[in-house]
């Protein structure tokens, strides 16, 4: 978690042209709400994250360009079946949601939803074990197979799962076809990526 949203702040403002940034879970506060609507309406950019509410729970966020919140709710409890709802509707685009550890609900929490074009996956800690990140990297492309529809995640690029010691920063993207846009481990450069093109870059 980081005060300010300064690293937010900062790729925002040096990359105008982005129109959908994706943060990790956790990644603000309910006192930063705010700021993140402004700035998605300064920038006409979507953000999607999550944020810790007022009695320090997970929930989903995304907002769109108007400053618009599309989608909140709680984190699903485990053991649960998937929190709803898991999509929102901007325009011509339907988006899933899936946070954290529920990834592992997705092949079924999201059978009801038909259109979706991106998914997106917001992960809190690092992976603790390289079996851990297969692991999640996988159920990742299976979702996106079943729900022929892009999938996208990330997670922070430092902290432990319960304090473990070990933390493997993950980043990856599935096209519809399961196929891999990019899979990332240990490097925690910002992605820049072309959805259309599948084209990716690193911002510097």
């Amino acid at each position: 978690m980081e005060k300010d949203l300064m690293q937010l702040k900062g790729e925002i403002e040096s990359n105008p042209t982005v129109d959908l940034i994706l943060y990790p879970e956790g990644y603000c506060t309910y006192r930063e709400l705010d700021e993140l609507s402004d700035l998605a309406i300064q920038f006409d950019t979507t953000i999607v994250l999550g944020y810790r509410d007022d009695t320090n729970r997970d929930r989903v966020l995304i907002v769109n360009k108007n400053g618009e919140t599309l989608l909140t709710r709680r984190k699903t409890p485990e053991n649960e079946g998937l929190y709803m709802p898991s999509s929102a509707t901007d325009g011509a685009e339907e988006y899933g949601y899936l946070l954290c550890r529920e990834i592992f609900m997705g092949v079924e929490g999201l059978k009801g939803h038909e259109h979706l074009t991106i998914i997106f996956t917001p992960i809190g800690v690092g992976m603790f074990s390289e079996e851990q990140f297969t692991e999640w990297s996988e159920e990742a492309r299976k979702i996106a197979m079943e729900r022929k529809a892009m999938i996208i995640g990330t997670s922070h690029a430092d902290g432990s799962y319960r304090n473990c010691g070990i933390s493997i920063p993950i980043a990856y993207c599935f096209d519809e076809n399961g196929e891999e846009v990019f899979l990332s481990k240990n490097d925690t450069r910002t992605r820049v990526l072309e959805t259309d093109s599948r084209v990716t870059s690193f911002v510097l």
